[in-house]
């Protein structure tokens, strides 16, 4: 492992570093699951993350995203079959099926899979449901009340301009999921998304009066633009939102920007860290925190500073710990995770 000179510390924002369980506990579990959140929160994750996307009877579920063919058995089901299609998502085409073409009881019929077949055990291949929203604020709430301790829940709106198109727009749906149950009236939330318009819509809905709900803003590569913004025909990128007029508009309705970790320090053409950014000082001086995606523990996510040998797929704890705590001497607020127990490590050592 080559030593790599840490950026100029720059003191978080935050109180305290949270780890957020991306899509709960995915090194171990199939993400999106309940077994998934489970094992994020018992390996000491702060946050959980459910992506949520719509049914067909307008249920909020958890799922990276709307098309399921790479994360369930519906192929398996031949009562479905007929439901292959190709639709285009976000500009994109993609074939396959999809939540809004299916009811919560159609879906409940089916049992998720591992997401990274090359990389990750299949061993949990059938067991798990795809959850509610409704169903995950339950079990997160049983969870705080077992481990004594706030565990807060930070959902991201997936595609909300296509599902607005559809008629089954998800903004107010989620607000009202929230404060239909007592924990996420009080409890941490964090809503995130890709798209700006509904951030804005969000911030106007909640004011001053919900100070558990916070907004954040992801970051997609710079040269992309906010798909909402895209088809009103705006010119607005992530790279322009990056700088500090932009990272000033963003705090005007969000609390935080969770961006790509290379963002804030980006990789060399041979894969080794190289200069930082000035990302984090940029956003602080804005008053925004940054909570960046994603670090997960195999070697190919890794920089090349950090690799354990030469195989891609090979599990490196100390590696990631070492990465993570480059990225904590940045001095970013919070970071998500795919194995929460290491995030919980770094933190513990530094």
């Amino acid at each position: 492992m080559l030593p790599v000179a840490a950026p100029a510390h720059e003191k978080p924002l935050a109180a305290k570093v949270l780890v957020i369980g991306h899509r709960g506990a995915p090194a171990w579990r199939p993400e999106h699951t309940l077994a998934s959140y489970g094992r994020a929160i018992a390996d000491g994750a702060d946050f959980v993350e459910p992506d949520l996307v719509m049914t067909r009877d307008g249920v909020l579920v958890a799922r990276h995203e709307n098309e399921i063919g790479g994360t369930t058995d519906v192929a398996d089901h031949p009562e479905f079959a007929a439901r292959k299609t190709t639709k285009t998502i976000d500009g994109h085409a993609e074939t396959g099926w999809f939540t809004e073409d299916f009811t919560l009881a159609e879906l409940k019929t089916l049992r998720a899979r591992e997401r990274l077949p090359q990389l990750r055990s299949t061993k949990y291949d059938g067991e798990f449901q795809v959850p509610a929203l409704a169903e995950i604020i339950d079990f997160v709430a049983a969870e705080s009340t077992v481990l004594g301790r706030p565990i807060g829940i930070i959902p991201e709106i997936k595609h909300g301009s296509y599902f607005q198109r559809l008629g089954l727009p998800m903004e107010d749906r989620l607000l009202a999921t929230l404060a239909a149950h007592g924990y996420t009236r009080t409890a941490p939330v964090e809503i995130q998304s890709f798209e700006v318009a509904n951030l804005k819509y969000l911030r106007g809905k909640l004011g001053s009066a919900h100070p558990n709900i916070r907004l954040l803003q992801l970051i997609d590569d710079a040269d992309q633009q906010p798909y909402d913004v895209v088809i009103a025909g705006g010119e607005l990128s992530y790279g322009e939102m990056l700088k500090p007029a932009g990272l000033h508009e963003v705090a005007r309705y969000a609390d935080a920007i969770g961006p790509n970790i290379e963002a804030i320090i980006p990789r060399t053409a041979d894969g080794h860290l190289g200069t930082p950014t000035t990302l984090v000082h940029d956003a602080h001086a804005a008053g925004l925190e940054l909570h960046p995606y994603t670090f997960r523990p195999e070697n190919q996510f890794l920089a090349k500073d950090f690799w354990l040998g030469s195989d891609p797929k090979t599990y490196n704890e100390a590696g990631l710990i070492a990465q993570i705590r480059v990225y904590l001497d940045a001095g970013i607020d919070a970071f998500f995770t795919d194995d929460p127990a290491i995030g919980r490590k770094a933190l513990s050592i530094r």
